[in-house]
């Protein structure tokens, strides 16, 4: 009879254990997928001063080849761009994305948006969208009004198959670089 007792003791113990607090419901999955908010849109005319700014190259893998095979492993892609200043707002000017053959697949940005201080956003390309190719890439510029701490761009890969996963970060590379109080120009390019 005693061994009974342990035996239900240690299920009570375990269901117990087990059971979720209902003060901490857990969070649902729509919680957990949190989207981009609304960006605040801006208009820059010519009067806008420019203290600073850059053009950034990121390039983005559509896919990669493995096996001695070259089979090839479709790649989702997120573009991250992160306002690393602790108290001042940058505006993204343009996103462009590019195949491998340098012509623009997608504009990214009708408006130019301003991300505050330490404020992040993203743009996603999906899996199966491979119009881009090996040698992808995006186009990132901006602007400030006054001196900033420059903004981290970066692309993200992923892909799941077959219950392994490849990840890699590519980090966006400065080719232009803005300074010096200017105004816009009136017509920006693209």
């Amino acid at each position: 009879m005693k061994l009974y007792r342990h035996f239900y003791l240690a299920i009570a113990f375990i269901f117990l254990v087990s059971c979720t607090s209902s003060e901490n419901p857990p969070k649902s999955q729509s919680d957990t997928n949190q989207l981009n908010p609304s960006p605040k849109v801006v208009t820059l005319d010519k009067n806008f001063q420019i203290a600073m700014g850059q053009t950034i190259y990121v390039p983005v893998y559509s896919h990669i080849y493995h096996d001695d095979q070259q089979k090839i492993l479709d790649l989702a892609a997120t573009l991250s761009i992160r306002n690393t200043d602790l108290t001042n707002s940058i505006i993204i000017t343009s996103v462009r994305y590019y195949d491998s053959n340098g012509k623009l697949v997608k504009q990214h940005l009708e408006q130019p948006i301003q991300l505050d201080a330490l404020a992040s956003y993203d743009f996603f390309i999906n899996r199966t969208d491979t119009s881009g190719g090996l040698g992808a890439n995006f186009i990132v510029e901006w602007v400030a009004q006054t001196e900033v701490s420059e903004p981290i761009v970066e692309a993200v890969m992923i892909a799941t198959e077959f219950q392994q996963g490849v990840s890699f970060v590519s980090p966006g590379k400065v080719i232009k670089t803005q300074k010096n109080n200017k105004n816009l120009p009136s017509k920006q390019g693209s």
